[in-house]
């Protein structure tokens, strides 16, 4: 154990995992707080902070014990008979998903931190073994994810905001309509929350069980609350700022929730390819499943936290601010329908990316106020970094697996 810790090549992989953990905490914050601080539920600051503390509980606390050492599936692992190709590529891999991102993320292009890990393991594998190491089934849903995330996303919350619109903001007495329809809204989004809560953190299969133990509950204490807080303080001269107010503290657990699922799932990202090596280096040996000790959790959270707090804001601005402008009923919509569409798509078994989903979201939400309304250079350029993400963390992954290997 103590000779592994000395491993020089242990200690390389721990340096480039924490970098990459970092980067994927500069990128993904988009993910949870973007939409709470375009809408002005929460300030930038405010935002770090609370992503900060929930994505390093998320990775430490619910972060998977056992992760894939080879992410997804996507290579064949048998034909890896060298630990060193191992460690190298897992070094390879890390490090060009982490400078692709952070490239991205200096221009606050939100961009997927699993296809950019799954992108630098192709790399690896194919300079290694050739194109026979990639398994294409999985590589092709990674592609249909680039399409169908985004598409669900927007669908979903054009639906959802225009349901809203309808029956509050748009009726005769947006105040009553408040009252009436704001805690089924709530009700609803907690059960997916709920839901998505035993499913994404607590890492459960059964969504029926998620839904009647965890999903139903949620909602309907949500129901109640809100119910009951409406029907006390709900006093306000403009009946639509007062309608906006109700979604503002909603937006605030919504958005917690996001960052604390993000850093229970995304952290196996940096720490999947650490924990490989680890697992040569303690045990000479490397296959589809190694446990992850603690401190490894810790790493992958604290360099999360530490991402949001300090490059987090790039993209935060452009998916809350840039892509279209938002109120707090158009973030509550993005959030409700993202978790709606990464619940059911886990369920069915659909390759979903979060980060993709919530760009969607934001972008169905500007078109239900027409295509006017949506930054379309944005748009763009948002659009081109998703289909360059594998192709970039492949070749460079490939060019600096080729030099270990010289080395």
């Amino acid at each position: 154990m103590i000779e592994a810790l000395t491993d020089p090549w242990l200690f390389i992989t721990i340096a480039v995992g924490l970098f990459m953990a970092w980067t994927i905490g500069a990128n993904d914050a988009a993910n949870s707080m973007s939409t709470a601080v375009g809408a002005g539920a929460i300030t930038p600051k405010q935002a770090v902070i609370i992503a900060g503390v929930l994505e390093f509980t998320g990775a430490y606390f619910f972060g998977k014990s056992v992760t894939e050492t080879i992410r997804k599936g996507i290579i064949d692992p048998s034909k890896i008979t060298e630990p060193s190709v191992l460690i190298y590529g897992s070094i390879a891999a890390l490090l060009a998903a982490a400078l692709w991102l952070l490239m991205a993320t200096k221009f606050g292009l939100p961009v997927s931190t699993t296809h950019s890990i799954i992108g630098g393991i192709v790399g690896y594998g194919i300079v290694y073994a050739g194109i026979g190491i990639v398994n294409w089934g999985k590589m092709a849903q990674v592609i249909a994810s680039w399409i169908l995330s985004p598409i669900f996303g927007a669908i979903m919350a054009f639906m959802v905001f225009k349901a809203i619109s309808k029956t509050i903001l748009q009726s005769e007495n947006p105040v009553k309509s408040a009252k009436n329809y704001s805690p089924v809204w709530i009700g609803l989004a907690f059960v997916v929350i709920g839901s998505m809560f035993y499913i994404k953190v607590l890492h459960g299969k059964s969504l029926l069980i998620a839904v009647i133990k965890f999903g139903i509950p949620a909602g309907f204490a949500a129901f109640l609350v809100s119910f009951m807080l409406l029907r006390r303080n709900f006093k306000t001269a403009d009946p639509y700022l007062g309608a906006e107010s109700i979604f503002k503290k909603v937006q605030v657990l919504t958005s917690a929730y996001v960052a604390l699922s993000h850093g229970a799932n995304d952290v196996a990202n940096a720490i999947g390819p650490v924990a490989a090596v680890y697992a040569v280096a303690t045990m000479g040996l490397a296959g589809m499943r190694v446990p992850v000790p603690r401190w490894i959790l810790a790493m992958g959270g604290l360099g999360i936290a530490v991402g949001v707090a300090t490059y987090g804001y790039k993209v935060m601005e452009t998916v809350g601010k840039k892509i279209t402008e938002l109120t707090n009923t158009r973030g509550f919509s993005i959030d409700f329908s993202a978790a709606t569409v990464v619940l059911i798509a886990s369920w069915l078994g659909l390759p979903i990316s979060t980060t993709h989903t919530v760009v969607g979201a934001v972008i169905g939400v500007g078109l239900a106020r027409g295509v006017k309304a949506i930054n379309k250079d944005i748009v763009k350029n948002i659009i081109i970094s998703w289909f360059v993400t594998v192709p970039i963390a492949a070749i460079i992954s490939g060019i600096i697996f080729k030099i270990l290997m010289v080395v």
